[in-house]
This record gives structure tokens, C-alpha cells and sequence, in this order.
């Protein structure tokens, strides 16, 4: 294992994501790729984040607790007929939720190292920084990805 650059270990192929794609667009990206999180880049190729499964989950998590604190909206339609006649209600238009894109909840902190550090330091970047992919840069370009299962079968083929 001494010796193995990151550039040893990385997928070439790197699959990115838009800033402005839905969610529902990138949990069948994801889905589709069999990956659990993509670099982040803008149309002219800026790396400005990183979304993975765990933000999706953080993000549906914090939807259902502030859900929670509402009363059904059932409730505020039943207060209304008592007020106002059926075809007053049917021309009410009620607002739902704006769409959700990547760039609302990813993560903005880019965790990269260069395509000649070690093993060592890939992994030790992501044991101190407690992620699960970083990103290899050649003169400020993505040139490739570990994730940790890139890392684990480094160590199951020593």
C-alpha cells in the first residue's frame, strides 16, 4: 500500500450533478448510477458543492418535524366553510411548496485532495473530516473521486 497515490485509487469517470436539478431528479440519478452522492457544478464546470443520500435524508427529516408543528390543513378548510359558501372556497388558490433543488440542500464545503497524495492522506482527510467521498484535483479541475469503497478495496487487496 506505500506508494498508492490518489490518483492510483480514483474513478475517472466522475458523475455531476446541476445546482438547479430537482430532488425527485436526483434521487433517480443517484438511483439510476447505483452512487450516494455526486459533485455539485455549475454549466461551466465550477465545482461549488457536494449532495449525497445523507442530505436528502437531513432535508426530509427537518420537512416532517416543521410538518409536525401544523395542525392538517383539513382543519383550516373546515374553519372556512362555516365562513364562507363552497364557491368562494373552490376559488381560493392555495400555494404549495416551492420545488426543492440540489442547490437548497447541499453542502456547500468541498473536500478535495491532489492526485498525489498518498492512500494515507486520503483516508486520513476523510477520518478527520467524517465524509464519505473527495474529490481529486489537477490544476484546479475534478479530475476523479474516492469514496469509501473506493478505500475499502485498497485495504481488502493489500
Amino acid at each position: 500500500m506505500t506508494g498508492l497515490t490518489a490518483k492510483d485509487v480514483m474513478i475517472e469517470e466522475v458523475l455531476e450533478v446541476r445546482p438547479e436539478w430537482s430532488l425527485q431528479k436526483l434521487v433517480e440519478f443517484l438511483v439510476e448510477n447505483s452512487i450516494s452522492g455526486a459533485p455539485v457544478t455549475t454549466e461551466d464546470g465550477e465545482l461549488v458543492g457536494v449532495v449525497s443520500l445523507t442530505d436528502i435524508i437531513c432535508h426530509d427529516t427537518l420537512m416532517e418535524k416543521s410538518s409536525q408543528s401544523y395542525g392538517p390543513h383539513e382543519y383550516f378548510l373546515h374553519t372556512l366553510e362555516s365562513q364562507f359558501a363552497p364557491q368562494e372556497i373552490q376559488s381560493l388558490h392555495f400555494e404549495h411548496e416551492p420545488l426543492m433543488t440540489i442547490r437548497d440542500i447541499m453542502t456547500p464545503t468541498i473536500f478535495r485532495v491532489n492526485e498525489n497524495a498518498t492512500v494515507q492522506q486520503v483516508a486520513d482527510t476523510m477520518i478527520r473530516s467524517r465524509i464519505h467521498r473527495v474529490f481529486v484535483i489537477q490544476e484546479e479541475k475534478v479530475v476523479g473521486i474516492i469514496s469509501a469503497a473506493d478505500m475499502l478495496r485498497v485495504i481488502r487487496d493489500m
